[in-house]
């Protein structure tokens, strides 16, 4: 789910954050690599696996990049700009509401097995995705505020979609509130 985990993430962490200048470039990627790794691998695999989520969905995978992220940047800039990867990373567990898949969470706390996604075959998968409801209502909300920053930020225009692509930062304030 792209849009659900790009508008989802970035939305549930300036907020949280309160930083209107972290690096979007690298928190949306934290924010989709669990799927970047684990959807590939689970269709190609799916007759064996059972499943789509595999370790990039679970907890060991998310404190890998956390600790990775501390022990090899120092304070200030690098770390600043890496953290955001592996905040990334737990916030998609979160949207993914992991907490109902613990074999998969908790990988390999409980086993080496993985939460079964239900279908039969990768085909069957995929269709259950497609013709979800509820995928499309978390894709409609991830895109509605992908959309409000586009325009609160002023996107269409060339300079603040270069800065964006240079910086990572859309200038867009975070109500203080």
């Amino acid at each position: 789910m792209l849009f659900w985990h790009t508008g989802g993430t970035i939305a549930l962490v300036r907020y949280a954050f309160r930083d209107e200048r972290m690096d979007l470039r690298f928190l949306v990627l934290g924010a989709l690599l669990a799927d970047l790794i684990d959807t590939p691998i689970g269709l190609l695999f799916y007759d064996s696996l059972g499943a789509v989520r595999l370790v990039g969905h679970s907890f060991a995978f998310a404190a890998t990049a956390m600790v990775v992220v501390l022990l090899t940047t120092r304070r200030g800039r690098p770390r600043k700009r890496w953290m955001p990867v592996a905040v990334g990373i737990l916030v998609h567990l979160l949207l993914d509401a992991m907490w109902a898949d613990p074999e998969t969470l908790w990988w390999p706390l409980l086993g080496w097995g993985f939460t079964p996604a239900g279908p039969t075959g990768a085909g069957d998968y995929v269709v259950s995705i497609v013709t979800d409801w509820r995928v499309w209502a978390m894709e409609a909300a991830g895109a509605a505020y992908v959309i409000y920053l586009w325009r609160k930020g002023n996107l269409g225009a060339a300079e603040a979609r270069a800065e964006l692509l240079r910086t990572g930062v859309v200038n867009v304030p975070i109500d203080r509130r």
